[in-house]
């Protein structure tokens, strides 16, 4: 099995801001003789923002996207040395793979992000990644590292996914409540969208068991099974890979569509948004048809060829696919006011470059 790990910073770090080495131990044993067995592991670590503020002495986490940066540059390197050197103790080598949203939504980028991880886990080496929160510049990062950890799972086609964290895995409202109930097993995904997942992320962290759930729906999305669980659970990566039911399980769905295609639905941001028309809509819902500027109706937004645009139909209730555009806004908008110039004029989106989200009608 491909198996990515993915701990939060209250896993990892103490209140402190110290590196809780007897618990990173216990994973790195947990991750090693799973290798062993013949399983290749991803980590995905959080915590260098919080190993920094520790090294620096700041109590609270700042606001400020400078000084989350200079916490980064300042942990980063003490929190790898740490997995380093207890992967060494084992026979095993990590290596730091650092990523960022640009990496993600940029498809070169991405592949060679891709065929890096591809190489490592040939070679036996276990990656440890995390966000570049140094260069990070629209946010510190992804999102939170749960994003992160779903975009490696689905670019490496892993089978598992798991989501440590410190509760024991989702629940039906906040954990705290005396009526929160575990949710032992999630095959129709609609769950995930009726369920409170307002648990706030911990004091280190920025995520929460939101995160989490949209996390296990991309997982998901690209062929994998998520688990949600506790960070404490002894063994817990040897017992997911032998089959055992541990915390909340969301089962995968059937891979839905190529590498490009998850690529595009879950890494590229959109850059604007195209308004069409409802014959455009069933054009690309029910026949898998190219997006013509004859069925667009309004640009929203700047952008270049080759962006990355949504594509809503208020008659479907907003948006159904997203697809990597063809002209310029200034362009586009220039085709749709125009009725001579859209004659014989290319796809505004190739059926190649978009991914619909909206079902066909039966």
């Amino acid at each position: 099995m491909r198996i990515v790990v993915k701990i939060g910073s209250s896993s990892l770090v103490h209140a402190d801001g110290t590196p809780d080495h007897a618990g990173i131990a216990a994973l790195v044993a947990d991750v090693a003789a799973a290798h062993g067995a013949g399983h290749r592991v991803v980590v995905v670590s959080s915590g260098a923002i919080a190993t920094g503020l520790g090294m620096l002495g700041h109590a609270e986490r700042p606001s400020e996207l400078p000084a989350l940066q200079a916490a980064s540059a300042v942990g980063q390197g003490a929190l790898f040395a740490v997995w380093s050197s207890l992967f060494a103790q084992t026979g095993l080598r990590a290596a730091q793979v650092l990523l960022t949203m640009h990496d993600a939504t940029h498809r070169t980028s991405w592949v060679n992000a891709r065929n890096t991880l591809d190489q490592l886990l040939d070679w036996g080496v276990v990656p440890i990644v995390n966000e570049n929160d140094t260069t990070a510049t629209d946010e510190i990062t992804f999102g939170d590292n749960d994003t992160l950890a779903a975009q490696v799972a689905v670019a490496i086609e892993a089978d598992a996914l798991l989501l440590l964290t410190d509760t024991d895995g989702l629940y039906t409202e906040h954990p705290a409540n005396p009526g929160a109930q575990l949710i032992d097993r999630v095959d129709d995904h609609s769950l995930l969208r009726r369920i409170d997942t307002a648990t706030p992320g911990s004091h280190w962290g920025s995520g929460g068991m939101r995160s989490k759930v949209i996390a296990a729906e991309m997982a998901s999305a690209g062929g994998a099974t998520t688990f949600i669980a506790h960070a404490r659970a002894a063994g817990i990566v040897n017992r997911i890979s032998s089959g055992e039911h541990i915390g909340t399980r969301v089962a995968a769905d059937r891979r839905q569509g190529t590498s490009f295609k998850l690529w595009l639905r879950y890494a590229k941001q959109p850059r604007g948004v195209l308004h069409i028309d409802e014959g455009a809509s069933t054009a690309l819902v029910e026949r898998g048809a190219s997006l013509l500027p004859v069925g667009i109706t309004a640009v929203e937004g700047s952008f270049i060829a080759g962006d990355a645009v949504a594509v809503h139909c208020a008659v479907r209730g907003g948006e159904i696919a997203r697809g990597l555009v063809g002209y310029a806004s200034s362009e586009l908008t220039r085709r749709i006011d125009d009725r001579d110039l859209q004659r014989g004029a290319p796809e505004a989106i190739h059926r190649d470059q978009l991914v619909v989200f909206a079902a066909s009608t039966p």
